[in-house]
């Protein structure tokens, strides 16, 4: 059994939408970092494998974005989205390891930037939800009541 895989799903399981977005980042995170080793390595094979798990997380979180109700976050987001993808496939390509220590960069400040989110919004939830929430939650991110910060991506 893997103890990796039993946290990431005990951590799933129980997560709100915000935690999830940090986790699909923390994955894409986690992907390039095993791609840089495979690279190192000589693993051709291992490192398109990490980098194509990558750009599949970073696909899912563009599509689960709310352009509709994200404003300005989401239309930024979905720029960076592209731009992160794009850069993965060059890695790939030049098989380059500073351009996937840079989109690791990236990511990691976009996933510090979804923790200050949650922070607030643990800080901010009422005690009894609205009764807009009470029928459940919304899967997409960058939505007005999920993402209301404006920051570039």
């Amino acid at each position: 059994m893997n103890p990796g895989l039993t946290y990431r799903e005990t951590a799933v399981a129980g997560a709100n939408p915000l935690r999830l977005v940090i986790l699909m980042y923390e994955q894409a995170v986690e992907d390039l970092r095993r791609a840089i080793v495979a690279q190192r390595r000589g693993d051709i094979e291992g490192r398109t494998r990490e980098i194509n798990h990558a750009i599949l997380v970073i696909g899912h979180l563009q599509a689960t974005l709310d352009q509709d109700q994200g404003g300005k976050v989401a239309a930024n987001l979905l720029l960076f989205y592209r731009q992160l993808r794009a850069a993965l496939v060059e890695a790939q390509c030049k098989q380059s390891v500073a351009i996937l220590e840079q989109q690791i960069a990236h990511l990691m400040l976009v996933r510090d930037a979804w923790c200050e989110v949650e922070q607030t919004s643990v800080t901010a939830v009422p005690a009894k939800p609205a009764p807009e929430q009470q029928s459940g939650e919304s899967t997409s991110h960058a939505s007005s009541s999920g993402a209301s910060a404006e920051w570039n991506a």
